[in-house]
């Protein structure tokens, strides 16, 4: 079809030198071929770019504007790059393989400090009139942003700061059923950031070790984030999302490394169902700036202490009165969530206070009922040898559920400033603490004398 372009065929450039130079003069081509708006009730079909498996490095910034469109490759090569920069380099001479794989485009663009928050994305989607660009899909291909540099904090690990100024797909215009499935995107910034989007679909993406790795900004509706593998850095959000209505956020399993599993800000009627969520730290759902009218439900969180030596250092700067959840804004409902969290108590900040699981800041008509938490200590086998297998270490740390022992928590802890809620069967008598006289409570059943 003369709408089937493959990078390595294109007579324009070469693909393993520059292949953004090379979709950019396909879509040059497309354009030119099709430049009727209204033929025979069509005249732009769009166009498939296929990238086969393989290395390519992209110097030149894809700039994308026309809808219909799909890249796709074969194979999303996703691996783990942080465990690679953490292993000595003895070990990795004795390695099969070293780098991520499949059809993988390799970032050699930077924007570290640029005032053009898309000044570093490898994948630029953007265009103004009308209508929005619609149709936009990215498919089965790795986007690699190969390093992080130094953050300018004195860090003599600059692999570990997830820096480095670059985004992996960028979406700078409205935007309607935009899909993207299957990709491996790593060690970028900012892995996919989607300004006002409609209709959107994240599914079944590898995207890990990113600073941040799903970001919905401007305001949006009916999206979708579901069967993902997902984790950003302690510095970033793994999922963001603001001024968003009709998100479904399902089937996810979220890694442990982000400064929150999933942050929401002024999002509104949106749904977080069915979920694994697993953190090293407090703050892993947060709910800022007046959400209201949110289902979460049926989610498996996990806080527990990183187990990894290497990494045993960062942490996102919350301390454990934060809370696990948090939740301003009205009239969410949080139930039937199973909530596990399994600390030795020399890692809870400030020491010795009673670590919050739910924390209301603020807001009314809150619904929290039936969610079952599991808090317990025991003396961490954290294995501080710098050469440990990561997955090992932390599976281990996973299926240990010998020896646990209670931990003092706060179960629900409603501020002052949030009244009219409702509180049942989430947290014994003692594990909750809020106004009685301004909100309703229903404690746990307890067999405690």
């Amino acid at each position: 079809s003369e709408n089937y372009y493959d990078v390595t065929n294109f007579p324009v450039g070469s693909p393993y030198e520059d292949i953004g130079a090379v979709i950019n003069s396909i879509i040059a081509d497309i354009k030119s071929r099709q430049p009727a708006a209204d033929l025979n009730d069509g005249g732009k079909p769009g166009a498939v770019i296929y990238i086969p498996p393989g290395d390519y490095r992209l110097v030149t910034q894809v700039v994308i504007d026309v809808s219909y469109l799909k890249i796709v490759g074969s194979g999303h090569g996703f691996t783990s790059s942080s465990i690679r920069f953490n292993t000595p380099e003895a070990e990795l001479a004795h390695w099969h393989e070293r780098w991520p794989g499949g059809s993988r485009v390799l970032v050699d663009t930077s924007s570290t400090g640029a005032d053009d928050e898309g000044a570093g994305a490898a994948f630029y989607v953007k265009r103004s009139g009308n209508p929005r660009l619609s149709s936009v899909e990215f498919a089965d291909f790795c986007i690699d942003g190969l390093h992080f540099v130094d953050d300018d904090l004195g860090s003599n690990e600059p692999e570990n700061t997830y820096v480095n100024g670059k985004t992996g797909i960028y979406v700078g215009s409205a935007s309607d059923s935009f899909r993207i499935s299957g990709m491996g995107l790593i060690y970028l910034e900012h892995g996919v950031t989607v300004h006002d989007a409609d209709a959107l679909a994240i599914d079944s993406n590898f995207i890990a070790e990113c600073g941040n790795c799903i970001e919905l900004k401007g305001m949006g509706q009916a999206s979708r984030i579901a069967n993902n593998f997902v984790g950003a850095g302690y510095k970033g959000h793994s999922i963001y999302a603001e001024n968003y209505a009709g998100i479904l956020i399902s089937s996810n399993n979220v890694f442990p490394r982000g400064a929150s599993s999933v942050y929401f800000s002024g999002v509104v009627r949106s749904s977080v169902t069915g979920n694994r969520f697993h953190s090293f730290y407090p703050g892993m759902l947060v709910f800022d700036a007046n959400c209201c009218e949110n289902l979460v439900s049926s989610n498996h969180f996990l806080r527990d202490h990183e187990p990894w030596a290497p990494m045993q250092k960062y942490d996102n700067g919350l301390d454990d009165l934060f809370g696990l959840l948090r939740i301003d804004g009205s009239n969410n409902s949080l139930i039937a969530n199973h909530i596990s969290e399994t600390i030795d108590t020399q890692y809870i900040r400030p020491s010795a206070v009673n670590p919050v699981i739910i924390n209301v800041v603020s807001g009314s008509g809150n619904y929290i009922a039936n969610n079952h938490i599991v808090a317990t200590t025991e003396i961490s086998q954290v294995d501080d040898a710098p050469n440990s297998a990561c997955f090992s270490t932390q599976v281990s740390a996973l299926l240990s559920t010998s020896n646990l022992k209670p931990l003092a928590v706060t179960a629900v802890l409603v501020q002052e400033r949030s009244m009219g809620n409702t509180i049942l069967d989430s947290g014994y008598d003692h594990q909750v603490e809020m106004n009685r006289a301004l909100n309703a409570f229903r404690a746990t059943p307890s067999f405690e004398q």
